[in-house]
């Protein structure tokens, strides 16, 4: 178990450090900035990379959305939950605290939005609560469900890690607008605390939305799942 949990704080770690990071440092890089694009590629990336690294280990959830949907499946052992969810917190903190420590050795170095998330004035693109929590909740569900999918032993084996770094890419391009994109609450609790405030006070939706959906595309997906 304790590998295990160690996988998934590295995991959770490199998904905040990669994909915060991104956004951090190089999304408004003055004329070199890599933008939207370039973010959810980043947030891909960290997926697909810790999957094939430390999949094998501990399942590569990362996200206490993901353990719950899995755990609603039939997937995982809700026995494990609430150590996974603890470790994917932590890894998620330390890799927000390494972040911050990064950016305050800049000359002029402001806080600002550091990568949180948000809704109504702290939505990048003013979007509302509602909008945020559907966005949310709908993201969440589908990436639950290409997560069940390509992880079946209905598909070919080996694949599952590009299909879910490609579902999260997709899903950072549709939502960075609407939230900065969560569907994760152990990413958005990490920059939360250093953000403060509005952040803290909003991040109730960061982890009902995501665990709503998380825990709805279980059920879809045994609906759909043909075992037969």
């Amino acid at each position: 178990m304790q590998k295990k949990l160690i996988a998934e704080f590295l995991g959770t770690f490199w998904l905040v450090f990669g994909g915060c990071g991104s956004a951090i440092f190089a999304a408004a890089f003055p004329g070199l900035g890599i933008g939207f694009l370039g973010v959810a590629l980043a947030f891909g990336l960290t997926v697909l990379t810790m999957a094939y690294a430390v999949g094998g280990v501990s399942g590569g959830h990362f996200n206490p959305a993901v353990s719950v949907g899995l755990t609603v499946a039939g997937r995982f052992p809700g026995s494990q939950l609430i150590p996974y969810i603890v470790a994917q917190v932590i890894g998620a903190i330390a890799a927000a605290a390494l972040l911050y420590l990064i950016a305050s050795g800049k000359a002029d170095f402001q806080l600002g939005g550091f990568a949180a998330n948000g809704y109504g004035e702290h939505s990048p693109g003013g979007y509302s609560l509602v909008s945020a929590l559907v966005a949310e909740i709908v993201l969440a569900l589908f990436f639950l469900v290409v997560i069940l999918g390509s992880t079946s032993s209905k598909v070919p084996a080996g694949f599952a890690p590009i299909a879910i770094g490609l579902a999260l890419t997709l899903i950072h391009l549709i939502s960075i607008p609407i939230t900065n994109t969560s569907v994760n609450p152990a990413r958005s609790t990490g920059q939360a605390l250093f953000v403060g405030g509005w952040a803290l006070q909003q991040l109730w939706l960061f982890w009902l939305a995501p665990i709503v959906g998380g825990a709805i595309g279980g059920l879809v997906w045994k609906l759909v799942d043909d075992k037969d």
